[in-house]
């Protein structure tokens, strides 16, 4: 056996270690060489910080059996030969560790420390290969780990199984290392934990569901060996039947990631209420963005549905477009109405358009649906495009679908969050639920009285009963007399009923906000707006896009 060269490919042989203490104490091996005296071999060496003691007199390695040199090793090692694996030799280390060992007796019954490694079917690859191999970090029940090469050797003579083909193996002792690596293995988790039980309670807990769409969304966080990202999305009710729609992603990671995630999300809903148009939107959230965190950099997508429009009105900030499929099957992209993401600052966003029909399913997702390493992101929204044109069913089936249909499991690197929205066809009695009606003011004197009666008509044909007809009319009368008043034509009523409620709203061409204020007894104005918010769910007013206003308010209707 050739020792000095199959030594110094063993791990370990390098290393000093000492023995665990519940596993007996076995002496480090040290192998001294003396040095030859500058003076000649007969000169005294002279002591200095390098002299050898007289009681560790060099001794050559020539002059070491090859039992010697392993014995002495800190590692475990054990020879064993034959297609049974009889066991020539265990070293003082080894048999401090688990007992002394027979020679001649198999291994599967003398060391069955190697079974419960899983080492035995190893050793037969091995032995029948005659190719080195190593398996790190096996831990045995009783306790301790050990990373283990055997390697193919012909026994030495003056061992059992002489001349035999056999196995060495060597074992170094990697408890604490193993130890160590499960502990930060479980902070990791631990910290894991906390970034997607706090990421879960940012996300809504239940979506709104809006009288006239239907809503899903998904989120699922990358597998365990990704940190958790920001992914997010958010359904907001608006007010007179509009619903924003929002979907983001903070390309950061972990809990720092999920915190920002959630400033942003509650800063979208806040400036939702103002009912700003989407670019007005975006562009507030791209100030607060850089204030937050100017290193988080986030991408958002807001739209805003109207059913009296039948459309989407939306706005994005460095996120992938929202896809349509129509009724037939056909999928639309939103157009480019791009800009850079969140936090950049210095861009002037714009809003676009897409026409959501009856019939048809939007659908709003972030990168980790679509991205793929080495794979061009276009090629992904081309396959997510494949994949809505065939998804059939409620956004919850659809977005099930999607998340297959682009092979996203549980193990998948990246964060997916997917919104889908639905334009319900309605027919038979469903479509009884929802009517509208409007009605054109031309001002005048008569425009109060026509629009009164126009109310009194419309509200008794949808035959509500008679006391949500009164509070209805007079409502519709407070909103047009204050348009009346205050705004510019063109000025118009629409009346509007859904499964759940009745809405009233009027436009006109002046864009000053009404407000809400106290009238003191002797003011002969000031009550209309009062009036209409005491009677009425909720009120509302915001900006049109032709530089008008529209005031609103809602009643909820009674259950049937």
């Amino acid at each position: 056996m050739n020792f000095t060269r199959w030594s110094a490919r063993l791990p370990g042989t390098q290393r000093r270690a000492a023995a665990r203490s519940d596993r007996g104490s076995v002496p480090a091996a040290r192998v001294e060489y003396g040095r030859p005296s500058e003076h000649g071999p007969d000169a005294q060496d002279t002591p200095g910080d390098d002299a050898l003691p007289s009681s560790a007199a060099a001794q050559p390695l020539t002059d070491l059996s090859v039992c010697e040199i392993l014995g002495r090793l800190p590692a475990l090692v054990a020879l064993v030969y034959g297609p049974d694996h009889r066991v020539a030799y265990v070293n003082d280390a080894y048999a401090a560790a688990f007992g002394p060992r027979e020679p001649g007796a198999p291994a599967a019954v003398a060391l069955p420390e190697l079974d419960e490694l899983g080492l035995l079917p190893l050793l037969d690859q091995v032995l029948r290969s005659g190719t080195l191999r190593t398996v790190k970090s096996r831990k045995v029940p009783k306790g301790g780990s050990y990373t283990i090469t055997c390697t193919p050797i012909e026994l030495p003579a003056g061992t059992a199984g002489s001349g035999e083909n056999g196995v060495l193996v060597f074992a170094s002792d990697v408890t604490d290392h193993a130890e160590a690596a499960e502990r930060l293995r479980a902070s990791e988790r631990r910290l894991r934990e906390t970034a997607v039980t706090l990421q879960r309670s940012l996300l809504p807990q239940e979506l709104e569901q809006p009288d006239d769409l239907r809503i899903a969304a998904t989120y699922q966080p990358g597998g365990t060996d990704a940190a958790v990202g920001g992914d997010w999305y958010d359904v907001i009710t608006l007010g007179a039947g509009r619903t924003a729609l929002v979907i983001g992603d903070v390309m950061g990671r972990g809990v720092r990631a999920a915190a920002v995630m959630g400033q942003l999300r509650t800063a979208v809903r806040a400036y939702a209420r103002l009912d700003l148009p989407p670019h007005e939107v975006l562009q507030l959230l791209d100030g607060l963005a850089a204030e937050i965190d100017a290193s988080q950099i986030a991408t958002c997508a807001y739209a805003v549905h109207d059913p009296n429009e039948g459309r989407l009105v939306y706005a994005s900030a460095g996120h992938l477009p929202i896809l349509v499929r129509d009724e037939d099957g056909t999928v639309r992209r939103a157009e480019d109405h791009t800009g850079p993401p969140l936090g950049t600052g210095g861009w002037m966003h714009t809003s676009g358009t897409i026409a959501l029909p009856p019939g048809s399913t939007a659908v709003l997702y972030t990168d980790g649906l679509v991205e793929r390493r080495r794979e061009d992101i276009d090629e992904g929204v081309a396959a997510l495009e494949r994949a809505l044109s065939g998804a059939t069913g409620t956004p919850q089936v659809v977005c099930d679908r999607l998340i297959r249909a682009l092979g996203v499991t549980a193990d998948h690197d990246d964060d997916v969050a997917v919104l889908v929205l639905q334009h319900p066809t309605r027919t038979g009695p469903d479509a009884e639920l929802f009517h509208n009606a409007a009605l054109e003011l031309l001002g005048g004197i008569e425009a109060a009285p026509r629009a009164r009666a126009f109310a009194t008509g419309v509200l008794a044909s949808w035959r509500f009963p008679v006391e949500l007809c009164d509070l209805g009319v007079l409502a519709a009368s407070e909103l047009v007399a204050n348009s009346l008043q205050h705004g510019t034509p063109p000025m118009r009523l629409r009346l509007r009923r859904t499964d759940r409620r009745l809405i009233i709203e009027v436009t006109d061409g002046d864009d000053h906000l009404p407000r809400r204020r106290r009238a003191e007894p002797a003011d002969e104005a000031g009550r209309g707006i009062s009036i209409v918010a005491t009677i009425a769910s909720s009120w509302g007013s915001r900006r049109t896009p032709g530089g008008g206003k529209a005031v609103w308010c809602e009643f909820a209707l009674p259950d049937s």
